[in-house]
């Protein structure tokens, strides 16, 4: 028998329709912290290193920015669990400079994780499906719904380097809003996402890190610890379950997950993000959902929408709890042994994916580029095929 379901009172329960980030979550960097950041890459290129793991507090000192930083991290925990971080100027640094910044930044506030069995820890967010139709979601073209990223990362974060010829806005809910709205509204379905799924992870990133791709029990979507909220949700894990792994939902499962689907797409619980392009977005990945807007890209590829991406593992920050967790730290960086340090420079990246699509069209194949599925009502998604 379970105790009902609770909602948790938290500056992290927002609803986008009424949240203001430019007043409640846009921290402007000062010129003298750009100074700071400007003289930190200096520094690190003076240097003569080449790898982004090289970066430090010795290589690239940050003393005041790294106190700034702190006071963005206790946000992201204690706060509405999301900060964009605006005043870079752009059109100073070339792209890999930018790389360099963004990843210094980073390690101010966490451990960069691995993010897949490439062992990246700089990921490039563009749509080159026409380079590689196999490619995962974030380098697909189009629409993404909610989701949170891998548990072993706490802080998931974007740095606009080249926006969207329209469109592309970055979408967040607070994943606690729609806990407490689910808890409030039908108590029965907030148990089912208490009581959990069963996920299953991509089968290259399980191999390479060694371990079933299957989650040996369901995960717990929602979790409340010692008063504190946690979520994990991956609706396409939640579909790997269900199509390579046998284990069919139930009529309850699938009334819940259409329940919560009606619920985290709705204007009242959406927030639009414009990331300009010099623009860093920080998200707690325990307690905010992210995803995108559909968007118009040009045709050239050099020209695409462009995002980085950090992973970050906060380690002062608790432990989730032990049903919530499918990726560690310790698995992730597994993927390390197959890192190409090179190739999370965005000009060695583009360099890679042109050639790519050059020799796909020397030898007379299409490079077609497709959008990523998208997670919409349980008889459309479940029921539906995933794109191979």
């Amino acid at each position: 028998m379970h105790d009902r379901p609770q909602g948790l009172e938290s500056p992290a329960a927002w609803k986008g329709g009424s949240f203001d980030y430019h007043s409640d979550a846009l921290q402007t960097l000062t010129a003298d912290e750009v100074s700071e950041i400007d003289a930190g890459l200096r520094k690190f290129e003076q240097c003569g290193l080449s790898d982004l793991l090289e970066i430090n507090p010795a290589t690239f000192p940050l003393p005041e920015v790294g106190r700034m930083l702190a006071g963005l991290k206790y946000d992201l925990r204690y706060g509405p669990g999301v900060v964009l971080l605006r005043g870079l100027p752009r059109d100073k640094y070339s792209d890999d400079q930018l790389s360099k910044i963004y990843f210094a930044l980073g390690t101010y506030m966490g451990f960069p994780v691995p993010q897949s069995h490439n062992g990246e820890l700089l990921g490039s967010v563009i749509d080159i499906t026409d380079a590689d139709p196999g490619v995962r979601g974030y380098q697909a073209g189009g629409k993404q719904g909610f989701h949170t990223d891998g548990t072993a990362c706490d802080i998931v974060s974007l740095m606009c380097l080249r926006a969207a010829k329209s469109g592309g806005a970055s979408r967040l809910v607070s994943a606690l809003a729609v806990h407490n709205a689910m808890v409030e509204k039908n108590p029965a379905f907030a148990q089912v996402f208490y009581d959990g799924f069963f996920y299953r992870q991509m089968d290259n990133d399980a191999e390479k890190a060694g371990i079933d791709p299957m989650s040996p029990e369901p995960v717990e979507v929602f979790a409340i610890r010692n008063g504190e909220f946690f979520c994990n949700m991956n609706s396409g894990e939640i579909k790997r379950a269900v199509e390579k792994g046998g284990k069919k939902l139930t009529d309850l499962q699938l009334e819940a997950y259409d329940f919560y689907m009606e619920i985290v797409n709705s204007d009242e619980y959406v927030l639009d993000m414009n990331i300009q392009e010099g623009d860093i977005q920080f998200v707690n990945n325990r307690s905010v959902l992210h995803g995108r807007a559909g968007y118009e890209d040009h045709d050239e590829v050099n020209r695409r929408r462009y995002m980085l991406r950090l992973w970050l593992e906060v380690r002062d920050w608790p432990a989730r709890p032990q049903r919530q967790v499918g990726l560690t730290f310790d698995i992730a960086r597994r993927w390390l042994a197959n890192r190409t340090p090179s190739m999370e420079f965005p000009t060695n990246f583009m360099k890679a994916k042109q050639a790519d699509i050059v020799a796909k069209q020397s030898a007379g194949i299409a490079a077609s580029r497709i959008k990523p599925y998208e997670s919409g009502g349980s008889k459309a998604f479940f029921q539906t095929p995933t794109p191979t």
